[in-house]
């Protein structure tokens, strides 16, 4: 544990005394991939936290850009850029009020690595507003490889989760040159 985990635990004690209604989270990244996300959780003391199955969820007019330089990673990871005719695949979960700020911790908020990024998403048959995470602008960066570790994580995740084959393939392309997604 950090203090990081100090500071969700205050939210989430504010928020109990609230009773916040559940969110909407567009999942696309690591969050799908067991054996990282399960680490994570227990590394940061969130052991009986868990996400429910959720959705497979398409975000349209979004593309992956690879603009988050990862010391822990070993090289940029994955954002979200605005790219008309692009989309995403993921997994629409749907998170307790209370525990969005360990949500929120998983992806970086807490630490000042991301934002949240409200986005429509197709579910079910339905289109729904959620809200996913991608870096904090002033963060952003272009400079150095993308991490071929990160994007094992991310495959392995897509797969787990039943993305779509295509789109999955598309992930597991070469990285090297690999500006956005």
């Amino acid at each position: 544990m950090d203090a990081h985990f100090d500071q969700v635990m205050l939210l989430r004690a504010d928020l109990a005394r609230r009773t916040p209604l559940p969110r909407l989270y567009f999942a696309y990244s690591t969050v799908l991939d067991r054996i990282a996300f399960e680490a994570w959780r227990t590394e940061h003391g969130y052991g009986t936290f868990d996400l429910l199955e959720g959705v497979v969820a398409e975000a349209p007019d979004v593309d992956l850009v690879y603009d988050f330089p990862s010391r822990w990673w070993g090289g940029r990871v994955a954002g979200l850029a605005d790219r008309p005719g692009a989309k995403v695949f993921g997994r629409l979960f749907t998170v307790a009020g209370v525990d969005w700020p360990i949500v929120q911790h998983k992806e970086g908020v807490i630490t000042g690595m991301c934002v949240e990024r409200p986005l429509w998403v197709l579910a079910g048959g339905e289109r729904l507003e959620a809200t996913a995470f991608t870096t904090r602008p002033e963060r952003a960066s272009l400079e150095g490889p993308v991490s071929a570790r990160f994007v094992e994580a991310l495959v392995r995740g897509a797969r787990a989760a039943g993305l779509p084959a295509a789109y999955v393939a598309d992930l597991d392309r070469p990285v090297e040159s690999a500006g956005s997604g």
